[in-house]
């Protein structure tokens, strides 16, 4: 017996072919532009309720922007930590006695601590300083106002 000879026959399963890797393509294209999307959202949902999203704190209660702001590094219970850094305890804290102090420092920021007060408005920073000032066996009640927030913050 010999061979069979064959002639190629030209098919469209080329043409079918890069339909499909075309699709396939575009396919996984439309699936990366929605992975970030389920990606926020997922990380939005898993976020601790309470906390502000973004560059402004939304929280308006001195004891709220305290936990939002300060109890990472203050501990719940005002008292510091010692750890990756050394973070001051609040509590009993002379340094509190005169407003202006934990006022400049909310506002500007000192050695390690970044100046969060950028990120609050001048009655969060108020809000946030008297929680301070009257909690953790801390007894100072001369309240500091949002003008005295103004008149601490670096001019523009």
């Amino acid at each position: 017996m010999s061979p069979i000879q064959t002639t190629p026959v030209k098919s469209n399963s080329t043409i079918s072919g890069s339909r499909s890797a075309v699709a396939a393509v575009l396919g996984l294209a439309l699936m990366s532009l929605a992975a970030p999307a389920a990606h926020a959202d997922e990380e939005s949902r898993s976020r601790p309720p309470g906390l502000s999203p973004g560059f402004r704190f939304t929280e308006s209660t001195g004891e709220e922007l305290f936990a939002s702001a300060c109890q990472g590094c203050h501990m719940p219970d005002g008292k510091g930590a010692v750890g990756a850094g050394t973070y001051p305890s609040l509590a009993k804290d002379s340094n509190l006695e005169a407003g202006n102090y934990p006022v400049h420092v909310v506002v500007r920021g000192q050695r390690a601590m970044p100046p969060v007060g950028a990120m609050m408005s001048d009655a969060q920073v108020a809000a946030v300083v008297n929680y301070v000032r009257t909690h953790f066996g801390n007894e100072y009640r001369d309240a500091v106002s949002a003008e005295d927030v103004k008149l601490a913050r670096p001019e523009k």
